[in-house]
């Protein structure tokens, strides 16, 4: 039963390491949303605006044109609170698929519950007006503005399905074409909320800014986990071959026959005492 128990204790470790991580650093990323949040709330005055928002939104409106809006519309529209969800879920379930583990719907579910989470937040706190409709392509959007909750939720979610890739596939024009069409994806849907009007610069700005501190929060709690397993010795993750419990009782149980329960029959092969 020690054996059991001690085997136990070396994967509670490591799960424990990577939730605590994950808890301290969805805390600090809310709160860096709500410092955020207040921060901005003090220092954007109109000149503020004038010199940053203002402009980029009047080039945007320079460059709109019907072909060009209705693409940008239905590329937005991805990031949304329909479309990222489908294209996360469609993503992660084909790279739990090939990794035969639960780990990407671990960290891509609990780094989209968190960024979702400082997004409602900080848009509660802030209150702030996006564009007025007569500066937007329809159709159009009334909440809160502050921080864009397509950027933000964009950056987290491709940011860590682009880890989780990177952790598969070992090829490195795989990773690169990962890392480059992630990028691409996040910075275009950032920019595609300003051409529409929907959002000001500053919003996606926070949005990529928050973002990318929370996937970097998700890296370091998982490299932990990994980290804390190798010093225990635990072995490998668990997959859906080799689940936890199974894992430990049947290494247990080996480990008992082997000193305790085990003979050797007629044919040099081993058997369990009755």
């Amino acid at each position: 039963m020690s054996t059991v128990r001690d085997r136990v204790d070396r994967w509670i470790k490591p799960y424990a390491a990577l939730w605590l991580t994950m808890a301290v650093g969805g805390t600090l990323i809310v709160a860096m949303a709500l410092l955020g949040a207040e921060v901005y709330s003090d220092v954007v005055d109109d000149e503020g605006l004038a010199s940053l928002d203002i402009p980029a939104l009047d080039y945007a409106q320079s460059l709109r044109n019907p072909g060009l809006d209705a693409f940008v519309t239905g590329f937005t529209n991805i990031g949304g609170g329909i479309g990222m969800p489908i294209l996360a879920t469609l993503l992660t379930a084909w790279l739990t698929f090939l990794s035969r583990s639960w780990r990407p719907l671990l960290l891509v579910g609990g780094a989209a519950a968190v960024s979702t989470a400082a997004t409602t937040f900080g848009k509660r706190l802030v209150g702030r007006t996006r564009p007025d409709h007569s500066e937007a392509v329809p159709p159009y959007e009334d909440s809160p503005s502050f921080p864009s909750g397509h950027t933000l939720n964009t950056t987290v979610v491709i940011g860590v399905l682009v880890y989780i890739i990177c952790l598969q596939f070992q090829v490195l024009s795989v990773r690169i074409t990962a890392i480059t069409a992630g990028t691409v994806f996040i910075i275009s849907m950032g920019l595609s909320r300003v051409f529409l009007g929907h959002h000001w610069l500053t919003d996606v700005i926070a949005g990529w800014t928050l973002g990318l501190a929370w996937v970097g929060f998700v890296i370091l709690a998982h490299r932990m986990f990994h980290l804390i397993r190798r010093k225990q010795h635990a072995g490998p993750a668990p997959t859906f071959e080799r689940p936890v419990v199974r894992d430990v009782v049947a290494d247990a149980m080996h480990h008992d026959g082997g000193t305790h329960g085990r003979g050797t029959d007629h044919d040099g092969g081993t058997h369990l005492r009755g």
